[in-house]
């Protein structure tokens, strides 16, 4: 295994490369306002892989999002280099300089009792920090970036409060705090006045950031994951009345209620993911002619399995999951659909079953085949054929 320091100067070898005359032109026309939604992107799919990390998942594909997001970092620091304001090691420098100065408990012989200790300590370095540098001590909230989703900075800005005592004693005081803050919004609903009611929904909004704070279950990941969840169930309500044969918008709310409802019991059947052993994974790999169709397919499928794309060279298309790698590669089928073959994967319970059904059929309602009793049978775009089982009892 190479070490990171060498890796590490191989890619800004590459980047200088093409920045270079003669290397790329794109990355040649870049400067730091094009970049900007980049490095937001690459920040927000590294999250991506990290919730897929937390729901049983790969840790794989999260150290590429890692490496896409630190080429961004060398990207930034090349184009500061050209300027010759500073260079990759000046960011490596600056970044460790200030980690070992905020832990004296670690590397010099103060002592700490626990990490709120710790972190009472970091404030009162930074505000050191702050005054070398400005000549003042400025604001123990100033470090919170104002473009933050709102969430996400009504939480870290309560966290830096709370440095300096400034927070409740208990969780009981936040959540009559919220309590507090619902009654006038109630109130502020029944004045009709649209400012007021934008008042007190912020001051909702942002003592539901200082609970989730408390609750130590950060507000923006809770919401995140609240928004996927929607995003399944009203996809069964949509799958649900499709196989009804109920035009578009004319279900009554009573009946997409009865769906949602039947959505929330699927989902506590299914079992919840487990973290298997890499050593557990077997794969499967298979030539099909078009993988970029079969990506389309199966990056939708395999979402709707709990599997999750991994890794895998350009041109190819790869997923793993309940102990299984899957691997589609460019190339002709040696069993074409005629020859009978099916491949079977193991569903977690017959309601899992159900519910991919329901969802190819509001996606891909031509992929679905005669299918055995209580057992689904589909079609990829490659024509292989799959069918997908309850356990047996």
């Amino acid at each position: 295994m190479a070490a990171p320091g060498s890796e590490l100067e191989r890619l800004v070898g590459i980047m200088q490369r093409l920045r270079a005359e003669g290397g790329c032109p794109w990355d040649r026309e870049q400067d730091l306002r094009s970049l900007r939604p980049y490095l937001t992107e690459e920040a927000f799919e590294v999250l991506d892989e990290m919730d897929r990390v937390s729901d049983g998942g790969p840790w794989r594909p999260l150290c590429e999002e890692l490496g896409d997001l630190l080429f961004q970092i060398v990207f930034h620091a090349q184009l500061a280099a050209e300027l010759g304001e500073f260079t990759m090691a000046d960011v490596c420098a600056a970044i460790s300089d200030k980690i070992t100065s905020r832990h004296p408990h670690v590397f010099g012989t103060e002592q700490v009792k626990g990490a709120e200790q710790v972190l009472s300590n970091w404030a009162k370095l930074k505000a050191d920090e702050r005054k070398k540098k400005t000549g003042r001590a400025g604001s123990v909230l100033d470090g919170v970036p104002t473009a933050a989703p709102s969430l996400l900075r009504a939480e870290r800005l309560t966290e830096k409060a709370s440095r300096l005592g400034f927070d409740w004693p208990d969780l009981a005081g936040v959540r009559g705090k919220l309590d507090e803050e619902l009654r006038e919004l109630d109130e502020a609903i029944a004045s009709g006045g649209r400012d007021a009611i934008e008042h007190e929904l912020g001051d909702v909004l942002f003592s539901l950031a200082n609970l989730a704070r408390f609750v130590k279950t950060p507000a923006e990941d809770a919401l995140r994951m609240a928004s996927r969840r929607f995003v399944t169930r009203f996809q069964y309500i949509e799958a649900r009345l499709n196989e009804e044969d109920v035009p578009f918008g004319g279900a009554t709310l009573e009946h997409m209620e009865r769906h949602w409802q039947g959505a929330k019991a699927q989902e506590k059947l299914l079992p919840p993911p487990a973290h298997l052993p890499r050593a557990s994974v077997a794969t499967l790999r298979l030539p099909v002619p078009d993988v970029a169709a079969q990506r389309a397919f199966w990056d939708l499928v395999a979402s709707w399995l709990g599997w999750t794309p991994t890794g895998a060279p350009d041109g190819t298309a790869a997923y793993t999951g309940a102990g299984l790698g899957l691997v589609f590669t460019p190339g002709t089928r040696a069993s074409p659909p005629s020859s009978g073959v099916t491949l079977t994967l193991e569903a977690p319970s017959p309601a899992a079953v159900a519910r991919l059904k329901d969802l190819l059929q509001a996606q891909h309602p031509h992929s679905i085949v005669s299918g055995p009793e209580e057992g689904l049978r589909f079609q990829d775009p490659a024509g292989l054929t799959w069918e997908y089982t309850p356990p047996s009892v």
